[in-house]
């Protein structure tokens, strides 16, 4: 009867586990890309499970989810770290882009109707009122959005799989190295981006989506320095609020 017990009782535990990994996977890819964790931060097991009240078998699958995505890396013997990319990575994901991209805005031109066009200018008011309000994080994580939107829109499913990817290695990339204090991506590139998807212009979004992607290479400084985060629980608090034990 007891290794009945002992089995229904790991069972529960496997079963709490399946449900709350994406939650705190979630809140850290966010701190991740929206750089309130700065690239190579450590990211310990212990102190996780007891900032997010979870066992460390869930913190464990968020690592792991985080490590599939290239925006952590876990090192045996060592522990789970904030990834860090090299400057030669750094060149090849904006070389990666600039191929994509383009492409990706000309297909989203031929086939954005009404409703996404609403759907962009929305978004870019959201940009702009996060940059007036000085959230540094929130203008960041939305620029993001914004090349991922457009990626839906051009319903292309391999196209924005990479996307997704090589946008949140940029998220990381730009943390390193991004040398502007403006934002990261220049409000007027993706107000003219969707003038041009807005005219149907497949040739246009293309050029500007080129130009745009060179323009932020050109922003990154290829020496790394070192930007320490804050605590963990000064950064990921929030993200907890609230959360079910």
């Amino acid at each position: 009867m007891m290794a009945g017990r002992n089995t229904n009782g790991a069972e529960q535990e496997e079963a709490r586990a399946i449900r709350r990994w994406p939650e705190v996977y979630g809140g850290l890819k966010d701190a991740i890309l929206s750089h309130r964790l700065a690239p190579g931060t450590k990211l310990p097991e212990d102190e996780l499970a007891s900032i997010y009240a979870v066992s460390r078998s869930v913190i464990r699958a968020a690592l792991q989810g985080l490590a599939h995505d290239r925006l952590a890396r876990l090192e045996p013997n060592r522990g789970a770290f904030v990834a860090q990319p090299s400057k030669k990575e750094a060149r090849e994901i904006f070389e990666a882009r600039a191929l994509i991209e383009p492409r990706v805005a000309a297909l989203a031109a031929a086939v954005a109707d009404e409703g996404h066009i609403s759907l962009l200018r929305a978004h870019l008011e959201d940009e702009h009122v996060a940059l007036r309000s000085g959230r540094e994080a929130d203008a960041i994580a939305l620029s993001a959005r914004f090349h991922l939107t457009l990626a839906h829109i051009a319903d292309h499913s391999t196209f924005h799989g990479m996307v997704e990817e090589l946008v949140s290695r940029s998220s990381l990339i730009i943390a390193l190295y991004w040398r502007r204090r403006d934002a990261t991506c220049e409000t007027y590139a993706h107000h003219d981006l969707v003038e041009a998807i807005a005219k149907g212009d497949a040739k246009n979004a293309a050029d500007l989506m080129r130009s745009h992607l060179v323009d932020l290479l050109s922003g990154l400084d290829l020496t790394l320095g070192e930007r320490k985060s804050p605590s963990l629980a000064a950064v990921l608090g929030r993200s907890v609020l609230g959360a079910d034990p």
